[in-house]
């Protein structure tokens, strides 16, 4: 009996411990929530993010870029970091002009070539990767494109612009400056440049005077570049080295304009004799991958004699034998996009999305199977793999955090974190994320990332703020932060909920997923929308008479469409979205994506033109709409935003119409994203929360 009644105090006192840890628990987090705060939009605009890392040849040294923001100059700033042998990263340049990009390791590791305008144009320079000042290797009047080291670091061959020629400029001395259209370009050819640190003017070297035994200085002349195809037949859009650096593989098109990448093709220099050859000629896209370890063969994606449905299905990927030889089809049951394919003495490595994932897979380059290689984190970007293909570095991230640069041993996957990047929302409130489903009209599956205040309550229903992607083969995922011109975890702490949906069209779920809106643009999309809506409104989360909507480019063309045909909206804004299909075929720079999404021109079949077009239904509209556009828009062309914006003020809908000078489809500078991000919160301030806002000035 007493053991009984000390038992019994045992458990009652271990479940009293155990409701106060979890009270005491609870508060801490309440604690913790209250003393984060919510970030600026100047802040959010402010964050740091990390480009693609490169790995050194023997894997103990990566180098990655970092993008911040100069408010001052206005404008993003990218500076090469390194972290060698796995300890903490420094930052290796610092141009404080200029951008430093695209960095590569030299075949010995023992330099780091990038490419930066620090004066007129865009030149190579070189920087020892035990660090000290950047010398340039180039002094080109033209700029620099891509670049890449030979195979034993001597040489590295580029891509640069034709010169304009005499004639031309004769033509514009006397009758001014005109254009032909799809008829004036300049070619990109390949050069070369000798590496050698002797001769680079890296240093002046000390010499002895003739006439004296005075010690002086002497600069060591640069190396000069030289052709290596000049041809005018086509232009050059990537090339590689082969491995044993006696051929370079390339890409080409008849020339630089943006749809005549249906035409490239792929050939083969021979160095030693200057001869090229064709390699892979078909009726559509060829695009250059890579060369095998062997140097045998090479990797290349292809579209084949397919012109009519390359915007929205996969990407074919192949091997060929340098001599023409065994061409084979790989991974030929993998149904989505991949990205980065690499090829190395491990195998074939890339990654993809599959739905709101994206991991590493490999490739059997004899069989093609593809292999999933990583778990976690939850999403792979850019990555590169040292040279005997043990050791890789990556950009990921996790859905509650930035991206980051990790490291790891290819066959063991278990990444190390080597940037903090995320450290810089430790003390912000930020995005809850998750991916919820629903069905649509027509009963596709639908999935969509739903963003929830840090005090969800939901006994509450809520102001929704839906924002829409753009591609329409783009992708949204978890994100802490996400941002662009939309105020999202700000609008989230006002008490909203976030919904961004993958509409029919998006990229992670598959081939049949992405061609659901051929011939069916805007209305299937706005199936998926208002499908959602629907979705959240059965579960009790939603306050139906506020209600918002968004996007930018394919995502404000859905807006626009939305804004002309349904009544469910409180207020749109409609970002360098598409409102008459035949005004944006005529005037964009891509017209092939119009004729393949709705399968004809205007002048063949009018009807699907109107059918899938916002302006169609101007009648219709009643939800007060801003319209943002950039002023020197090619892909979406402003007159666009002038014909809703007209129609809207035609029938008496509120409507405001801004313009942001001197840009094109994105907004590119931090002081015009903050001026955006501002319009958005006066504009669903004013009609979701009736408030009227001032843009402060100070």
């Amino acid at each position: 009996m007493v053991y009984f009644y000390k038992k019994y105090n045992y458990v009652i006192m271990k479940k009293l411990l155990l409701g106060l840890a979890v009270i005491f628990l609870f508060l801490g987090s309440i604690s913790a929530q209250e003393s984060k705060k919510v970030p600026s939009f100047e802040e959010v605009i402010s964050l740091s993010s990390v480009g693609t890392p490169k790995i050194s040849p023997d894997g103990k040294s990566i180098v990655y870029g970092v993008r911040s923001v100069d408010w001052k100059e206005n404008g993003f700033d990218s500076e090469i970091w390194i972290s060698k042998n796995g300890q903490e990263p420094f930052q290796l340049t610092n141009s404080l002009k200029s951008s430093s990009s695209n960095p590569k390791w030299s075949p010995d590791g023992k330099w780091i070539a990038f490419t930066s305008k620090r004066a007129e144009k865009t030149q190579i320079f070189v920087i020892r990767t035990e660090g000290g000042e950047a010398f340039p290797l180039t002094n080109i009047k033209l700029g620099i494109g891509n670049f890449e080291w030979s195979p034993d670091g001597s040489e590295i061959a580029f891509l640069m612009k034709e010169e304009e020629t005499k004639s031309k400029k004769k033509i514009q001395e006397r009758y001014g400056k005109f254009e032909v259209e799809d008829q004036e370009y300049q070619i990109n050819r390949l050069w070369k440049i000798k590496f050698d640190p002797t001769c680079l003017n890296l240093v002046e070297l000390p010499r002895f005077d003739k006439d004296s035994t005075n010690l002086k200085n002497e600069k060591i002349q640069k190396s000069i570049p030289e052709v290596l195809i000049d041809s005018v037949d086509f232009t050059i859009t990537a090339f590689l080295w082969s491995p044993d650096g006696s051929m370079i593989a390339f890409s080409h098109q008849p020339d630089p304009l943006i749809n005549s990448f249906f035409k490239s093709d792929i050939s083969v220099l021979n160095l030693k004799t200057r001869l090229y050859s064709l390699l892979v000629q078909n009726l559509s896209a060829d695009r250059l991958i890579n060369w095998s370890p062997d140097g045998n063969s090479i990797l290349y994606s292809s579209n084949l004699s397919d012109t009519i449905s390359n915007y929205y299905l996969n990407n074919k990927i192949f091997r060929i034998d340098v001599n023409g030889n065994n061409k084979r089809q790989l991974a030929k049951e993998f149904d989505e996009n991949f990205s980065g394919l690499t090829w190395n003495k491990q195998g074939i490595f890339a990654t993809a999305y599959q739905k709101t994932l994206r991991h590493l897979y490999s490739i059997d380059p004899d069989k093609g199977k593809v292999k999933q290689i990583s778990r976690t984190p939850a999403r792979i970007y850019g990555f590169s793999i040292s040279k005997n293909g043990d050791f890789i570095a990556f950009a990921g991230e996790e859905d509650n955090s930035l991206r980051e640069v990790y490291t790891t041993e290819l066959k063991k996957f278990t990444p190390k974190k080597l940037s903090n990047l995320s450290d810089q929302i430790t003390n912000w409130k930020v995005a809850n994320s998750e991916v919820i489903s629903w069905k649509s009209k027509d009963g596709t599956s639908i999935e969509g990332i739903l963003h929830k205040p840090q005090n969800y309550d939901p006994s509450e229903k809520y102001p929704l703020l839906v924002i829409i992607h753009g591609g329409p083969t783009g992708i949204d995922r978890p994100s802490p932060v996400p941002a662009y011109v939309y105020p999202i975890v700000q609008w989230l702490d006002k008490g909203a909920l976030i919904l961004r949906p993958n509409y029919r069209g998006s990229a992670g779920y598959g081939e049949a997923f992405r061609s659901l809106n051929v011939k069916n643009l805007g209305i299937g999309d706005a199936w998926d929308i208002l499908s959602g809506i629907n979705h959240l409104e059965t579960m009790g989360m939603i306050d139906t008479s506020k209600i918002g909507t968004m996007g930018w480019s394919q995502g404000g063309y859905i807006s626009a469409f939305l804004t002309t045909s349904s009544k469910r909206f409180k207020a749109i804004s409609v970002g360098a979205g598409i409102s008459d299909w035949m005004t944006y075929y005529v005037n964009t720079d891509i017209h092939p994506f119009t004729r393949q999404y709705l399968k004809a021109t205007p002048w063949k079949d009018r009807e699907i033109y109107d059918k899938t077009s916002p302006i169609y239904y101007i009648n219709q509209a009643s939800t007060p709409t801003l319209i943002q556009h950039g002023e020197f828009d090619r892909r979406v062309p402003i007159a666009n935003a002038f014909e809703l914006y007209q129609g809207l003020q035609d029938i008496g809908v509120e409507t405001k119409l801004i313009v942001y000078k001197g840009f094109g489809h994105g907004i590119t500078k931090p002081k015009e994203r903050l001026a955006a991000t501002w319009h958005n919160w006066q504009w669903f301030g004013k009609y979701l929360w009736d408030e009227e806002i001032e843009i402060p000035f100070e």
